[in-house]
């Protein structure tokens, strides 16, 4: 095989290694292509590190807003958690690496891609998924799954080759991260009985050395998106900076989770993620402020299914465009600003506004201003538990009940 190939490059371990091993076994021409989702990495030296390792080409696109406005907001209006702990930071840039990839692959005349992606976990499955349905000839390749080494292996080649690398065999953790969080793996993090170190938090102050006084912000929504916070307007990637900062700060936004990876096996994750963290349950706490019973409690449902289709590398598909038509649909009125407290590694919502709140002060109230007509509940108790005394007249109420009995 000749030619070029577009290498998704982050400049860590395995995509450093990726170009001298795609050299030396395919002889292709490798364009490492970086994409900015907020790693607040030095891009300079990270192109410059590429093209040393033997890059033809170094390629950085800053991508925060698309990320932000395409990606982020649209999964927070979801409410897309998976397995109600990750944010889904991680799964989220994949997508639109993968779209990013394409389009430079077109505009490079490659007639390949790679990813330094390994065979167990879920990011080669959203990264391929991804590029076969966004351009279904193009070839793809992922050295970490082909090559055959291990992590010490890994590093023993970098070594032997002259690639410098963050990672050693005394610090071996796997990190990724961008504006929505980010995530530690790898290391003694594999056994789920260890407490993660303190030196594996970098975006979290330890809860327990965190302010003694509490902070508060207020975040304004518009139809679900954050565009304010305390009350200034502000760009999506600013406010989440400002979020993770302060909320980081507060020991807010550590998350360890044993998830059920797309691959079958369960894998051990640590997550930071402040400013998520904030955003989520402040946008919950609007909805439930904004919307029906029923509304609220359906789209619980539809925020798992989006949680998923987003961890399983099902982004360009119909399905995410039918969820998204009904996502987008269900804040037509989510708009409103909520107050939130951040106090050692807690947030919680203090208070909530919105012109389209459902609450009514005057049904709500049990002082003077009741305008709840309580006359009317025996005869609601009365149509209500019809079909319950009907069955029981019928049918009996059977065991139910038996244990109270002496």
């Amino acid at each position: 095989m000749s030619g070029k190939l577009v290498l998704a490059y982050s400049g860590g371990l395995d995509t450093s290694v990726a170009i001298k091993w795609l050299l030396q076994e395919y002889g292709l021409d490798v364009v490492a292509l970086t994409v900015d989702v907020g790693n607040e990495r030095d891009f300079s030296a990270i192109r410059q590190k590429a093209i040393g390792v033997g890059a033809v080409k170094a390629l950085v696109v800053d991508a925060k807003e698309l990320f932000v406005n395409h990606f982020i907001f649209p999964a927070l209006q979801a409410d897309a958690v998976y397995e109600g702990q990750y944010p889904l930071a991680t799964a989220l840039s994949r997508p639109l690496m993968a779209k990013l990839l394409v389009d430079t692959a077109q505009e490079e005349g490659a007639s390949a891609v790679a990813h330094g992606c390994t065979g167990k976990g879920n990011d080669q499955v959203r990264f391929e998924v991804s590029i076969n349905a966004l351009s279904p000839g193009l070839k793809i390749i992922a050295p970490a799954r082909d090559w055959g080494m291990n992590r010490e292996q890994t590093i023993s080649y970098a070594q032997q080759n002259g690639i410098l690398v963050p990672v050693t065999a005394a610090s071996p953790y796997s990190i990724d991260e961008n504006l929505w969080g980010k995530s530690i793996e790898c290391g003694v993090l594999e056994d789920p009985w260890v407490e993660p170190s303190e030196e594996v938090f970098t975006w979290t102050r330890s809860p327990g050395e965190a302010s003694d006084e509490p902070a508060y912000v207020e975040i304004g929504f518009d139809k679900g998106i954050p565009v304010t916070i305390d009350r200034q307007e502000t760009d999506g990637v600013s406010l989440i900076r400002r979020l993770n900062e302060l909320a980081g700060s507060h020991g807010v936004g550590r998350i360890d989770h044993v998830e059920n990876r797309l691959v079958g096996i369960k894998s051990r994750e640590i997550y930071e993620a402040p400013a998520a963290t904030v955003l989520l349950q402040a946008h919950q706490a609007l909805q439930a402020l904004t919307l029906s019973k029923e509304q609220v409690r359906f789209k619980q449902k539809v925020a798992i299914e989006y949680a998923d289709l987003i961890y399983n590398g099902l982004w360009f598909t119909s399905l995410h465009q039918d969820l998204a038509a009904y996502v987008r649909s269900s804040q037509r009125c989510v708009t409103g600003t909520v107050r939130l407290k951040l106090f050692k590694g807690n947030c919680s919502v203090v208070g909530r506004k919105s012109p389209f709140s459902l609450y009514d002060y005057g049904l709500a109230t049990y002082d003077k201003g009741d305008a709840f007509d309580q006359g009317a509940s025996p005869g609601f108790i009365h149509i209500w538990g019809l079909p319950v005394r009907t069955q029981a007249q019928v049918q009996g109420t059977g065991s139910l009940g038996e244990e109270f009995k002496e």
